[in-house]
Parts: C-alpha cells; sequence; structure tokens
C-alpha cells in the first residue's frame, strides 16, 4: 500500500519542508461540573498557498486525513468523533474522491466527557498538508496538550453518567448590557423520539451528506423580497425632507445665483447645475457603497438581531434627536470644509464638484442625521441597499439646485426662511427619537430584558408624539425658537393630525390590535394586561398540545395560541394527536412577521384553524440566550458549526429543511415530516397580508392532510 501511495504522494524535499503546524488547544468550558460534556477546541494557521487535509475523507487510498489520538486518562473519556469546523469539501481529481481541506485556518472539535476533578488532557496530532507541488506529512511530530486549568466541581463520574443540574426557570429581568443574560434549560430532556429522523444534524465525523429541502409536488417556497423600490421612496422623501432645514434651505437661492452670474450663457448655467447635481448625487452614492463596504454581505443576521448594533443605533438616533432640538450641533471638522471650500473658488466643472462637496460638508450639522437615520434604515448586510438608499437622498437633495438653475424663474415661488425651518427640525427630532426606540425594543425581544414591552413602548410613543403635537401648537418652546404669534392653518392641521394619531395609540395600552402600528411596535403578547387575551382565556382556548411546551415561559404565541417553540418536541405532538403541523419560522425582531400576526392571524376564521385543526410550532430564529441542553448539542448539516442555542437550532431546520433563511415562512407538514403544501411567506399568490389567501393555505393543508390520511376525520 505505501508503494501504490507513493505513487500518487510528490517527493519531498527534506531541505525545503516547513515546520509542522502548531495547533493550540481550548477548552470551551474552564468551569464543567463532572459529567458535563465539554469540547476540546484545536486551531493552527494553515501558511498561504498551502492546503490542510481535515478530519473528513472517503478514500480508500488517497492523501491523510487529519487525526487526533488522546492519550488514555481516568478524568475524562471521548464522545463521539473529532469534527472539521470550516473545512471546503471537494473532488480529488487524483484520487477520485472527496476530501476535505482546511484553508488559512483550521479547526478541529473533539466532544469529551469531564470525570472528576483533575481533569487533564494531552496527545498527538497526525496529518498532511501540501503546496501546490509538494506535500507534507505530520505524523507523531505535533503534541497535543492542554496548558490552562480546569476546576470541575461535583462528585466523580464514569463514562455514560451524567451530574444533576438544576433547571433555570427565571430570567434575571435587571441585566446589563455588556453581558446579556443566558437562558439555559439543560435538565429538559426533549420529547423528540426517534432523532434518526433529525436529519438537519449531522450523524458523525465522517456523515457529509448535504441537506435535502422539502418540496411539495416539486416546488421550494418562494421568498420574500423587501422591496428597494420602498427603499429607494422612503430615500428620496427623506433627500426632500433634508431640504427643510436651516442649514440647507437658505442655500438654496444662494447657490443658484452662483451659477446665474454670467447671465449671458444660460448654457454654462445650464451645464454647471447639472453637474452640480450629479455631484451630489455621486457623492451621497460614494457614502452608501462606503457603507454597503463596511457592512458586508454577512452582517444582516448580526445588524438585524445582535443586542450590541441595535443598541448603538438606538444611541445614535437619540443623540441625532437631541441635536435636532438644538442640544447641540453635529459638524465635520472646520479644517475640512475650509479646504473644500478652497477647491471650490477653482471655477469650471473641478469647483462645481468642490462646490457640491462644500454643500455636502456645510449643510452635515442638518442633514447629518437624516443621512445616518437612512443608512442605519438600509444596513441589513445587504450590499445594494445602502447604495440605492444614498441615491434616492442623493437625488431629491440635488433635485431642487438642478431644477432652479434650469428655471431660474422659479425662485420667486419659494418661502422665504425664518422659524418655520426651526419648527421643521424639532419635529424631526422628535421623529427620530420615536424611530430610534424600535432598535432598542428588538434587542430587548431577542435578548429577553423586559425593559421595553409593548405597554412601555406605547408610553413612550404617546408621550413623544403628544409633545411633538403640543409644540406645533405653539405650547412647548426650545431656547431657540422664534416666537410664534397665530398659528396658521398648514401648522395647525399637521397639529390635529398627530393629536388624533395620539389618541388612536391610547387603546393599545389595554390591548387594542392597532393594526396600522403592527410590525412597529413589540408583540402584543409582551404587554402584561391584554383585555382580549384575557376573554381567550375565560373561553378555553387551549389549542393542540400534549404537554406543557419547553420555553413557554420565555416565548409565546400570539392571540393567546398555545403550541411549541421546538421543533422535535411539536413533530412528536403532531404524530400523537394526529393532527397537521404549522410551522412559524419567525424573529422578534422581523416586521413582517408582526404584520401578519395582527393583520391575519387575528381574524377569527384563521384562529379558529389554527388552534382546532393544527399543531402550533412557532419557531423563533433570532433567539440569542436560550441554551440547549449540553446533551443536545449537534452539529449542523448546512452550517458544518455546532449547534447550542434555540435560534441556531431554528435557524438550521429552516435552511436545510425548506432552503430558506427569511421570516416568516410558514411550512405545514404532514405525521411523515413532508410537505403538505408549498411553503409561504406574508405574500401568497403576489399578495401581500392577505387574509382570505391564507386561509386557503390553511385550510388546503387540512384537506391534503385528511387526502393522506384517510381513516381521520
Amino acid at each position: 500500500m505505501f508503494l501504490c501511495l507513493s505513487m500518487f504522494l510528490p517527493t519531498v524535499n527534506a531541505q525545503q519542508e516547513p515546520p509542522p503546524p502548531a495547533f493550540t488547544l481550548s477548552i470551551n468550558n474552564k468551569a464543567p461540573r463532572t459529567g458535563d460534556v465539554i469540547e476540546v477546541i484545536l486551531k493552527a494557521s494553515v501558511p498561504k498557498g498551502m492546503h490542510m487535509y481535515s478530519t473528513y475523507n472517503k478514500c480508500d487510498i488517497g492523501p491523510l486525513k487529519l487525526e487526533l489520538f488522546f492519550d488514555k486518562n481516568t478524568s475524562y473519556c471521548l464522545e463521539g468523533s473529532p469534527f472539521s469546523v470550516g473545512d471546503k469539501i471537494i473532488m480529488d481529481e487524483v484520487f477520485n474522491c472527496e476530501v476535505g481541506e482546511f484553508h488559512d485556518r483550521a479547526e478541529v472539535h473533539q466532544k469529551v466527557r469531564v470525570l472528576n476533578s483533575n481533569f487533564k488532557i494531552s496527545g498527538r496530532i497526525e496529518g498532511q498538508w501540501c503546496s501546490e507541488s509538494t506535500c507534507y506529512g505530520f505524523g507523531g511530530l505535533v503534541p497535543m496538550t492542554f496548558s490552562g486549568s480546569i476546576k470541575a466541581t461535583g462528585n466523580p463520574v464514569k463514562c455514560g453518567e451524567t451530574a444533576t443540574q438544576e433547571l433555570i426557570e427565571t430570567i434575571d429581568t435587571i441585566t446589563t448590557i455588556i453581558q446579556p443574560p443566558t437562558i439555559i434549560v439543560d435538565s429538559i430532556k426533549q420529547d423528540t423520539g426517534d432523532c434518526k429522523t433529525c436529519n438537519y444534524r449531522l450523524s458523525g465525523s465522517n456523515d457529509q451528506a448535504p441537506c435535502i429541502a422539502k418540496t411539495f409536488n416539486g416546488e421550494q417556497s418562494e421568498t420574500d423580497k423587501e422591496s428597494n423600490w420602498g427603499l429607494f421612496i422612503l430615500a428620496f422623501i427623506s433627500g426632500l425632507a433634508g431640504l427643510l432645514t436651516p442649514c440647507v434651505f437658505p442655500m438654496i437661492p444662494m447657490t443658484v445665483s452662483f451659477f446665474l452670474k454670467d447671465k449671458k450663457s444660460k448654457k454654462k448655467a445650464f451645464l454647471n447645475g447639472m453637474v452640480f447635481g450629479l455631484s451630489i448625487i455621486g457623492i451621497y452614492v460614494v457614502i452608501g457603497t462606503l457603507t454597503a463596504l463596511a457592512f458586508g454581505a454577512d452582517a444582516g443576521s448580526f445588524i438585524s438581531t445582535h443586542w450590541l448594533p441595535n443598541t448603538l443605533f438606538f444611541i445614535i438616533f437619540v443623540v441625532f434627536a437631541f441635536s435636532f432640538f438644538g442640544a447641540f450641533e453635529i459638524m465635520l471638522p472646520s479644517w475640512l470644509s475650509n479646504k473644500v471650500d478652497r477647491e471650490a473658488d477653482k471655477g469650471g466643472i473641478y469647483g462645481t464638484f468642490f462646490m457640491a462637496l462644500t454643500l455636502a460638508i456645510v449643510s452635515f450639522s442638518c442633514t447629518g442625521p437624516i443621512v445616518g437615520s437612512v443608512l442605519v434604515q438600509s444596513a441589513g448586510g445587504e450590499f445594494i441597499r445602502p447604495v440605492i438608499a444614498m441615491l434616492g437622498f442623493g437625488l431629491a437633495f440635488a433635485l431642487p439646485f438642478s431644477l432652479f438653475a434650469v428655471f431660474p424663474n422659479w425662485l420667486n415661488s419659494l418661502p422665504k426662511s425664518g422659524g418655520w425651518l426651526n419648527s421643521v427640525k424639532v419635529c424631526f427630532g422628535f421623529i427620530e427619537l420615536a424611530l430610534g426606540l424600535k432598535f432598542l425594543s428588538i434587542a430587548d425581544q431577542t435578548y429577553h430584558w423586559h425593559i421595553l414591552d409593548r405597554e412601555v413602548y406605547l408610553s413612550l410613543w404617546i408621550v413623544i408624539f403628544g409633545l411633538m403635537g403640543l409644540y406645533l401648537l405653539g405650547k412647548l418652546k426650545f431656547s431657540h425658537d422664534s416666537e410664534i404669534k397665530y398659528l396658521k392653518v398648514p401648522r395647525l392641521m399637521l397639529s390635529m393630525s398627530i393629536l388624533a394619531f395620539v389618541i388612536y395609540m391610547i387603546p393599545g395600552l389595554w390591548g387594542a390590535p392597532l393594526k396600522f402600528l403592527s410590525g412597529y411596535l413589540p408583540p402584543i403578547s409582551t404587554q402584561d394586561f391584554d383585555i382580549n387575551r384575557s376573554l381567550r382565556e375565560a373561553q378555553g382556548v387551549k389549542g393542540n398540545v400534549c404537554k406543557k411546551p419547553n420555553y413557554s415561559n420565555y416565548l409565546h404565541i400570539p392571540h393567546g395560541l398555545n403550541g411549541y417553540y421546538d421543533y422535535d418536541e411539536a413533530v412528536a405532538c403532531a404524530k400523537e394527536l394526529k393532527k397537521p403541523l404549522f410551522i412559524d419560522f419567525t424573529g422578534h425582531g422581523c416586521v413582517n412577521c408582526r404584520k401578519m400576526e395582527e393583520k391575519v392571524w387575528s381574524d377569527p376564521r384563521v384562529l379558529k384553524v389554527l388552534n382546532e385543526d393544527y399543531v402550533i410550532a412557532s419557531l423563533y430564529v433570532d433567539d440569542k440566550v436560550i441554551k440547549l441542553d449540553p446533551s443536545d448539542f449537534f452539529v449542523g448539516r448546512f452550517s458544518k458549526q455546532e449547534i447550542k442555542t434555540l435560534g441556531k437550532k431554528n435557524t438550521e431546520i429552516e435552511v436545510c429543511y425548506f432552503g430558506k433563511s427569511s421570516q416568516p415562512l410558514y411550512c405545514l407538514l404532514d405525521s411523515k415530516e413532508s410537505l403538505l403544501q408549498t411553503p409561504v411567506g406574508s405574500e401568497i399568490n403576489n399578495k401581500q397580508f392577505d387574509t382570505e389567501e391564507f386561509l386557503k393555505f390553511l385550510e388546503s393543508g387540512v384537506k391534503e392532510y385528511k387526502k393522506r390520511n384517510p381513516t381521520i376525520k
């Protein structure tokens, strides 16, 4: 065999052979209890131009896979086989078989069970790495030792035994933002039945079969696509709003008069106006492009659900609001504006461009918060959205300058600058303050802080918009406001509209659905007092459940519906009750999920079908703190990563089984976990948030289930 293998492997040049890789060994839990399963993690750097073979290898004869040899020790026992993380599976053309390769970085995990307090681990690593022309083996050359200290608590156990651990049933709601709480539900064993059906899990290190998405009649679900046109329109309106600020509005006639100073050349004025407008658009598009590059396409989930960016966005919006209220001004350094202004004096196309840049810089104290708000709304990890947002903003911002350069007589119709511009700015401050709460609310829901539940959120909005209405009436004044001697009709009408909006929100404090705001408020399940929920409980709405669902102390299904929050638990109950399964892939920060629940699920006909005909599973994909039992940790078939939290488990199931990562996603399954209908989102048959279409979807699933199970009535 050695002779055969040597025919395929390149000759090794001993003089150029690199030193063996330096692996670092770490432990994922340095204070375990005896009986706990912990992970040994080995990492090494792979030099540029080389690749290292991983633990995955389907070759009878081929390159040497990475192997770990642990020294025998009474302080631990191995759990399963080592598995690679981040390796790339390829078809090796030389050996005609599948192998795993590491590039840049190698990482291997091994689960071990701690048996006593004297935990020590050592061993060696064997494997092979190659350049384009030469391969080098490091069999037996790489030692594996853990230099840190492990202090295991508890009585000694034997392999196969686990220590008893307490169930944590409460969350510390007074928590620091720096270290969000972790909900550990690790003494409850899930009723998963025979988990050979859990095909979203890898069964072992040699199991590298891909995910196979479920289909109904050969069709997969359609992903709801967030409209880029909607973002463009929002940004365009924001650009128009930016024109109505004290920093920008007075500059319109001043800038246009500069273009028209050469009255003999209307063509030149037109050209300068166009160059000026295009320059403004270009400047803001560059800002959007840089934002897209900074966030990247892989940051969508992090930005939309993690506490850190959402809390940061909340703080940014509050700072912007205080700036609009006049507490301070956000300004770029004076040296930058002075330098750009000097370049603008040079004239020509070059000078016109720098005039546009000067305007963008000088107006930053007013437009900066608006630009920042638009970018925050668009920065969901998709490259094109920040670019589209700034294209819309720049177009609206540049439009009047170019139009007035072409039609200078229109300048006479502009209203005079005055105190009304400052009023517009202050109103923007109230709006920024209200919008900022949305980001804090997402973090609050995802991490179960319970500091901004629905009634608290509504109370703050009622106060914010109530003060805004009083401000427009002249009952609230800031130090830099002009005196209002009398109210004009537009100001009065705007104040009446805002105060009417405040009155509309007040019944929400007692559980009114407020469908107009669905998606922008926290879910009604977070509200302490809900009249509708009390009535449903009095009517005995129970739903199809087999036992108390796990995690029900932390997660809720809207409208008082009962169901499960773990896929395997829901499947087991659906099989027991012989009912179809309704899966709702949702998220704490999902706007369309809340809109569907408030606008569609609230229909009595939909509630009746969900309550009577289905076992419901609401699977939150963005929950960050509910942790699985350590014995239920697994490696995902799609992600090839170890899954430790409920949110990541639900994400793995959605992507692996249904080939989607968007929410909401509604799936109907039978007792064999086969689809009863093609999964849908908030848009069904090109109709979004449509009750009739959703009801047809549910009823068709029940009909298909009965067709497959004719003995069930």
